[in-house]
């Protein structure tokens, strides 16, 4: 494997993982305040479509990611009065909101697109960082992202800094372990679980936004392809700690890559082996065979304020 082989495969790495971060950490604030977002594959899903027709319809992708990211925020915001306020069963709802998603994406695309389905649209363009981006191997893969992916890392940086080191993030963590005891010490638990909520749908936002602007340039039906259930399953993978999760991601963003660099290394491996790989981490992850780990213990229970 030669130095370009190497940089070539950490920058599709990276690529492929940052919608997985970018969800999986946003999951994950959820999930610690013990709401479960199995819609987060809808939300990434109509945030894509969303920011796709607003960069199309506009020409200016900034439109699109304000699209997409209210796009996701009003799906959220149906979620968290679901999953919260109505108490609802948090599975069947995100099941749900995932079905609803793919259909009504579907739908719109072949009525709104149509004969354009195929043209690419304004996205972001790559920044390189000066100096660094000429650095050999890492340097391409690493500092030559669009300014989504830069300010992609500094939010899920900053994330773990607040879930880890604020009086929120402490509130956040209290209300998905012990809400009864979170309601006694005078935190509003139904408001963490909405931000919780919220935040998840901005950053899934986020994710969908960077599949069809900043990544590929377009939308295609059903162009998430799981990644939803795969940032679920990182946040699993990771113990709910946010870089365990990244790194969870970085693995299935780099299991997805080998199939780009292993015909390139003349590695005679099934296609469909290859893009199975991934959603076969992520079993493992999800059947508790990564080692033993510990969810939230509110995570997915309903709260009855005053009870």
């Amino acid at each position: 494997m030669t130095a370009a082989d190497i940089g070539t495969f950490s920058g599709a790495t990276l690529r492929l993982a940052m919608p997985l971060a970018l969800a999986a950490t946003g999951e994950m604030v959820s999930e610690r305040a013990g709401v479960l977002n199995m819609s987060l594959d809808g939300m990434m899903l109509t945030a894509a479509f969303a920011g796709a027709l607003g960069s199309w319809a506009t020409g200016q992708p900034l439109i699109g990611l304000a699209c997409g990211l209210l796009a996701a925020l009003v799906l959220a915001l149906w979620q968290a009065a679901m999953s919260v306020t109505l108490r609802a069963n948090q599975l069947v709802v995100g099941i749900g909101f995932n079905i609803l998603a793919l259909g009504a994406t579907t739908f719109l695309y072949r009525e709104i697109f149509g004969a354009a389905s195929r043209d690419l649209i304004p996205g972001f363009a790559r920044w390189p960082v000066p100096s660094l981006a000429e650095l050999p191997v890492l340097g391409p893969a690493l500092f030559q992202q669009t300014a989504l992916g830069y300010a992609g890392l500094a939010l899920i940086a900053l994330t773990w800094l607040v879930l880890a080191q604020t009086g929120f993030g402490l509130s956040v963590r209290a209300v998905g372990e012990d809400p009864r005891g979170a309601e006694k010490a005078g935190i509003d638990v139904r408001r963490i679980r909405y931000y919780g909520v919220l935040y998840a749908g901005a950053m899934a936002g986020l994710a969908g936004c960077f599949l069809s602007i900043a990544d590929i340039d377009t939308f295609t039906e059903g162009m998430t392809n799981g990644a939803g259930y795969l940032a679920l399953a990182a946040v699993i993978f990771g113990g709910w700690k946010g870089w365990r999760t990244f790194l969870a991601c970085l693995l299935f963003g780099s299991a997805t890559a080998l199939q780009f660099l292993l015909p390139d290394l003349g590695v005679n491996v099934p296609v469909a082996a290859l893009l199975l790989l991934p959603y076969l981490l992520a079993l493992f992850a999800v059947a508790g065979l990564v080692g033993r780990i510990r969810p939230p213990s509110a995570l997915t229970l309903p709260y009855v304020p005053g009870r």
